[in-house]
Order: C-alpha cells, then structure tokens, then sequence
C-alpha cells in the first residue's frame, strides 16, 4: 500500500504524463483510485480484497485491468485504450516507461462530464430520440451477449432466492436501528411471497435465453451522450454482480433514475426497450428487481455506516440516502405484492378472450370467464350452445346478475389468496363496472380496464364465423344491434385505470400496449385513482 501511496503522489504531477496536462482531477473509492488529466483517465485498482473481489496481487491487478479494458470495449469505442504498466526505475517512476512494472493503469478516453445522462437530465436535455437509441443499443447488446451453460445458474430461482436471503439476513442487525423494523420485514416477506408465486417463470427465463453476461452496475453516471452513447465501468471483478437476467440489469437503471427523480425517464426507456425487443416479461419482473437493486444499496450503505470513519456532514448524508434508497425499496415491495383485477372487457367478438388467455399466460393468473360461469350456473357444459332471444332465459337480467355477482365472488376469493386476477365479460353496464370499482377499493387491489374494439366489420365477420365453429360464447350475428345499443361508454372509469385496445392489430402490439402502460410501473398511482 505504501508503494501505491508513492505512486499516487508521483501521479498528481503533470511531468509524470508522456503528454500535456493542465490540470489533475482525482476521484476515489473503496477499490480504485482515478486520476483525470483532461485528455486520458488513469484507473489504479486498490490491493484490498472485499471478498467479492481480491486485488492484493500485482498479477490479479493487472489481469482485472485487462478484464475492465476487454468488456467495457462491448459497449464503448475508442474509450478503453491500453492497459499500461507503471515502472520503477532508479528511484523513480514511470508511466509506460522502462524498469520493472510495479503497477497497472487501465488508460481511457476522458469523456466529457456535460455528456454524462445524469448531467443531461439534469438539464433536462434527454428526449424521447435520446431513450430510443439507448434502448436499441442495450437490446442489441443483450442480444448478442453470452448466455447458457455456467451463465444460466446465475438466473435460477434456487441463485436468485438465495441471493434475496444473503441480503437479508446480512441486514437484519440494521433493522431497528438504522432501518425500519416493519419495512424490512414488509420488502423481506414480500420478496419471499414473490419467489414462491413466481418460480416458473425464473425457470422460463432461462428457457428464453434471458440470463446473460450483463454490465452489472448500468446506472445514470454511466452512460453518456456524445457522438454516440457511451457505457463504461461494467462490473469486471466478479462474475456473479455481472451474470443475470436482463430485468436485473435494467432494473438498476430503472431504480437510479427513480431515486433521481426521473420516474418518466425509465418508464420511457423501458417501454421502447420492449417495442425493440418484445420482451414482455420484463413488466412483470421489474419491480421485483428494482426492490433487490435498491435494497443492496440498503446494505453496502449499512455497512458503510458500521466501519465509521466518517464525519458528521458524511454520516448524515449516508443516512438520508439510506433512507431513501430504503423507501424505494418499500415502495416496490408494495407494488408487486398488491393484487390487480383486471376487467377485459369489450362487445363480443371483439377479442376479449384471446387477450385475457394472453395476459393470463403473461402474468400467471386465473381467468374467471363470464360465458363459463353462466353455464356452469345453469348446469351446462362451456361448448353446449345455445340459441335464446335477447335478453331472455339464462341471458335475462336477472340471470346477468346472477352471472356477474358469482364472477365477483370468485375474484374476491382469489384477492383473498394475495393473487390477482382476470375477469372476461363484456361489462356493458355501469352498474356491472360500478360492482368491479367498490371490490377493488373494499379489497385494496389494484384495478386496470382493458377495453377491445375493433372496427365493426371486423366484429361481424367473427361473429358470422361462430356458426361454422364451437365457441363457449352463445353471442351471435343477430344479437349485435342489440347488444351495441345497451353498451353503456366507459366514462366512469379513470384515465388511469383504462387501456384500449385494437384488436385487430397483432396480438404481440396489443399485449406490449397493455403491459407498457404507466399504471403496470406505477400500481400505486391507480390506488389513489380508486380512492378518488
């Protein structure tokens, strides 16, 4: 260490650089030491070993920094240059000059600090061309990055409940103290509850190729916007914060430009990372991950906090950035664990059904159909058809409400299991959306109307086609006058809360729609809508 120190000093001179420096602008933390000239950045990597890294030797530096040059060049150009040597010579030392190497420097591009995402937000200066460029560049780098064999254990359900565990049970001393006692237990037992309910999908996540050689630490002061985005510092030191699902690595990013206070950035960048990549999944994984990410800053914080060391002004500042990192958490926790009714809705033949078995599919929840349940109530079997007049027998209004109070149960039932659930019928009445609105509130659940429309020619063909084939839907050709002049607009329901949907576009497009929506990022928003 002491070499180092005699290092660092001989680098804060201009006539240690082999070219013109003005100025030295130095930068350090727990594992490296940076040293800014204006034209080059010199990175020094510290000899401590964290147990998540070990630098101690010379021959592990100087591989780490060759490791640091090699994949930071995946998502930059012309900004890692070289590894370079820093010799001892007489007493002296040198940057790449002759005597015996002692030290290693990874040589960069300096960029430009008004470029940097954080900089530029700040100045509110990133637009929606400047999202679809980093969303393109980021798809096609988790296209192209490894994946497979080794690489795939690091997004198994058994890695990634174990990793949520270490986490928790290495910050449990905090809680109390430094961390709320009832938020840790809430985001400990609500991770927990999410893990069990969603295993399949961990395990399907790997079947899509989705666990990939990521960056591992992608967030706002690392990215920048010259003449063309710029990615640096991946994790280098240790493949496990570098190996995982892609959802992880965009949930760093997402969560840093939330704790920034650019929630709409992330929303906007996540978004048209999915139209680029159709990789619905991540809507359903995202909050579940920002909760992790957010929650490891909880504790390197923590541990911060513990080793002292620091002033007051130091001390107060880890704190309230603790705390805050601590309410992201929480948030998300609550967000991912609040069940959801989800009412698609629509005339028949409008592709209500096929949208409910996709979201279904999606999301891993029961569909409750209203064309099942009114059979069922009236003895039937779901593809037994048949014929009645408008609004006569088993399709009266008093049946209709038998139908609809029975479809209301069952979702109460599974909002009792902390599930969420789909709801397919046509809720033409105010009065049936009206039911749908006070168990959401009474239930405390999220709520989210998908409206299907599509043109009414379109509607007409398919329900012409149903007489040639078996449909668990006894809506004919003859009853649609009928039906279209009782559907009640859906005015009463909130922005928030209402999605519609053209049917007649690709299903893919529809389910990236629905699933994009602001309310799927910001559950909490629709809770206060509700409660309005």
């Amino acid at each position: 260490m002491q070499r180092q120190l005699e290092i660092f000093q001989a680098m804060e001179r201009p006539d240690f650089y082999p070219h013109p420096v003005t100025t030295i602008e130095q930068r350090e933390t727990h594992i490296s030491k940076v040293f800014l000239t204006g034209t080059y950045v010199y990175k020094i990597k510290k000899p401590v070993n964290l147990e998540f890294l070990d630098f101690t030797t010379l021959e592990k530096r100087r591989h780490f920094c060759h490791q640091e040059v090699i994949l930071n060049r995946r998502l930059t150009r012309d900004i890692y240059l070289d590894v370079v040597a820093i010799t001892l010579k007489e007493g002296g030392y040198c940057l790449a000059g002759q005597g015996s190497p002692v030290e290693y420097a990874v040589k960069m591009t300096q960029l430009p600090e008004d470029g940097s995402m954080v900089r530029l937000l700040r100045k509110g200066e990133i637009g929606d061309e400047a999202l679809q460029d980093l969303a393109r560049i980021l798809g096609g780098f988790y296209g192209h990055a490894p994946t497979g064999g080794y690489i795939n254990t690091f997004g198994s359900w058994e890695t990634i409940w174990g990793n949520c565990e270490e986490n928790f049970r290495q910050t449990e001393v905090f809680a109390g103290g430094i961390l709320d006692e009832r938020m840790f237990q809430i985001i400990r037992v609500a991770t927990q509850s999410f893990l069990r309910r969603w295993q399949e999908l961990f395990e399907h996540r790997i079947e899509r190729k989705k666990i990939r050689d990521c960056h591992g630490d992608l967030r706002t002061g690392h990215i920048y916007f010259t003449d063309r985005i710029q990615i640096i510092d991946c994790i280098e030191f240790n493949e496990r914060f570098r190996y995982g699902d892609i959802t992880s690595d965009l949930a760093f990013l997402a969560m840093d430009l939330d704790y920034e206070g650019y929630p709409q950035i992330a929303q906007g960048l996540l978004k048209a990372y999915v139209r680029y990549t159709r990789d619905q999944d991540v809507f359903v994984l995202l909050d579940f991950y920002k909760c992790y990410r957010a929650f490891v800053r909880v504790k390197v914080n923590c541990f911060r906090l513990q080793e002292g060391n620091l002033n007051e002004q130091e001390t107060g500042k880890l704190l309230r950035e603790t705390h805050r990192y601590m309410g992201l958490a929480y948030r998300y926790a609550v967000q991912f664990t609040r069940p959801t009714v989800w009412v698609v809705c629509g005339m028949p033949a409008s592709g209500k059904s096929t949208i409910a078995k996709e979201l279904a599919k999606t999301l891993g929840v029961k569909v409750l159909r209203s064309d099942v349940i009114r059979k069922e109530l009236f003895g039937l079997q779901p593809y037994k058809q048949t014929d009645v007049p408008f609004e006569e027998g088993m399709y009266s209004k008093g049946a209709s409400a038998l139908t609809y109070g029975r479809l209301l149960l069952l979702a109460q039932e599974e909002i009792d299991k902390g599930c969420s659930v789909i709801l397919d019928a046509t809720y033409s009445s105010l009065h049936q959306r009206t039911e749908v609105l006070r168990l959401a509130k009474d239930m405390d659940a999220n709520l989210m109307f998908v409206e299907c429309v599509c043109p009414e020619p379109v509607v007409k063909e398919r329900l012409m086609r149903r007489d040639a084939t078996s449909s668990v839907s006894d809506a004919r050709l003859h009853h649609f006058e009928q039906i279209k002049a009782r559907f009640e607009p859906l005015n009463e329901v909130s922005d928030e809360m209402h999605i519609t949907v053209d049917t007649e576009r690709p299903l893919e497009e529809s389910m990236g729609q629905i699933l994009s929506q602001d309310y799927v990022l910001e559950c909490l928003q629709t809770a206060e809508a509700i409660k309005r």
